[in-house]
């Protein structure tokens, strides 16, 4: 069994459907670079659409009926789209599944400070991360501050041309004697990871007054933005790259960005589902927070917002049954729509080669993920892979079968084992990704492209 390279396949009608999606992919990935951005993305996406917020048909009463279409936004950071299908919706949904969280830094609730007059903030990074990768790039500043009288205040600093950007610092070369000996984890701690944001000094005519620049960057956030500084303890500001997509490559072939773990899947999953109206089964796509931390929180899918959702749609199809969620959930089948490590020759003693994904081969399925011993994995039936493989054979999508590496190398996992434990068949698939949690993570156009064709496929499994 050999996996051809997608791009063997493509005639000119291909390449230029394949370069538009990517454009759309690219365009996508600078507006969303984090949780609240990318929800906002695909609601206006949706509405656009003709979807309608499910809490107005609650308070309508109205009855819903196939063709509807409807959308749930939990906290501003997850959000769920359904697509009525002919079937009942208790015959089970067809579920396209994504994060929307990526690895970064957080700014922490009391972090401004000052230190031989130069400002910083306090931080905390978020998930799985090389620390030493982060230092001294440009960086930006995005999220919301919410203040006591109930406002909120959007901000993105370091994007635009004009913007600042800010920076983590790193030791130069001719003094890092000792740092160049310490293991990769800690050549630079967490607690090093702060962010420099200012150096000028407030003019002022009290001049014993202490902390000048700190309260310079202070007055600059007051007049701007309307923030003191207790308002950072009810912020939410995540810290990123402030680079945009671009094209990799004298081919142009391949992406490089921030954030495509797993936003490559959740952009390709939200574009497909825009693309299929006439649906049997119910088409659903989740869009979650918190699974680079283990899907915690009411953001996350360990959460009960998906079930809490689909209970109030069939309250508005079916009726009022904690038996027909039940049913619902367990009649449904879903593509948990995460990334896979690509095969790296220059690192090719972590991977298993036969059983690894590479650039350009297509849709990525891992029958399990999990460590070791496919602890924490959800492992995927015989029956269900046979289905799918027929699926998207006749939809004539490029795909192919991988494991995360080395069996006792590492490992890795998603959110697949949670809707598993709802009764459902779920597998894992998504596009292989070079440099994997990286400030700036590789794809392939092909893959991207034949990930949005295999998601448009699922939604019509069971047909």
């Amino acid at each position: 069994m050999k996996n051809v390279n997608a791009w063997e396949n493509y005639n000119e009608a291909d390449i230029a459907e394949l370069q538009a999606l990517n454009d759309k992919y690219k365009q996508a990935l600078d507006t969303g670079k984090t949780e609240r951005e990318c929800v906002k993305y695909a609601v206006a996406m949706a509405k656009a659409a003709g979807y309608e917020d499910l809490s107005e048909a609650i308070k309508a009463g109205k009855k819903l009926k196939s063709g509807d279409k409807v959308y749930t936004v939990m906290m501003g950071k997850s959000v769920a789209l359904f697509n009525l299908g002919k079937e009942p919706l208790s015959a089970g949904m067809n579920i396209l599944g994504a994060h929307i969280d990526s690895p970064r830094i957080d700014v922490k609730q009391n972090p401004l400070y000052e230190s031989e007059e130069m400002a910083y903030l306090d931080t905390h990074y978020y998930g799985g991360i090389k620390k030493y990768q982060w230092v001294t790039m440009p960086l930006a500043i995005h999220g919301v501050v919410a203040k006591k009288d109930g406002t909120v205040v959007d901000i993105v600093i370091g994007e635009e041309a004009d913007d600042p950007v800010f920076a983590v610092t790193d030791l130069l070369i001719h003094l890092a004697a000792k740092q160049m000996e310490k293991k990769a984890s800690v050549v630079i701690e967490g607690e090093k990871l702060d962010l420099l944001v200012g150096s000028m000094p407030l003019s002022s005519e009290e001049e014993e007054k202490k902390e000048q620049v700190k309260h310079g960057i202070l007055t600059i956030l007051n007049e701007k933005y309307g923030i003191e500084e207790e308002d950072f303890a009810s912020a939410e500001l995540e810290i990123v790259p402030a680079e945009k997509a671009r094209d990799l490559g004298f081919d142009r072939s391949m992406i490089m960005a921030y954030g495509q773990d797993d936003r490559v899947c959740a952009f390709t999953s939200l574009f497909a589902m825009m693309a299929e109206e006439d649906l049997s089964r119910t088409g659903c796509l989740i869009l979650v927070d918190k699974e680079e931390i283990g899907s915690v929180g009411a953001t996350g899918m360990q959460s009960r917002f998906f079930e809490n959702a689909v209970a109030e749609l069939l309250s508005l199809t079916e009726g009022e049954s904690e038996l027909l969620v039940r049913r619902t959930l367990a009649n449904s089948a879903m593509l948990s729509s995460d990334v896979s490590a690509a095969y790296d020759p220059l690192f090719a003693e972590a991977f298993e080669k036969r059983s690894s994904a590479f650039l350009g081969k297509g849709l990525v399925f891992n029958k399990f993920t999990g460590a070791r011993g496919k602890s924490g994995s959800n492992d995927t039936n015989a029956e269900f892979i046979a289905k799918l493989r027929k699926l998207f054979d006749e939809a004539q999508v490029e795909y192919q079968f991988a494991e995360l590496g080395k069996v006792d190398v590492g490992g890795g996992g998603t959110i697949a084992y949670i809707m598993a434990n709802l009764g459902m068949n779920v597998i894992d698939s998504g596009v292989a990704v070079l440099c994997m949690h990286a400030p700036y993570e590789i794809t392939s156009k092909a893959d991207v492209y034949e990930a949005y064709k295999g998601y448009r496929a699922f939604l019509h499994y069971g047909e």
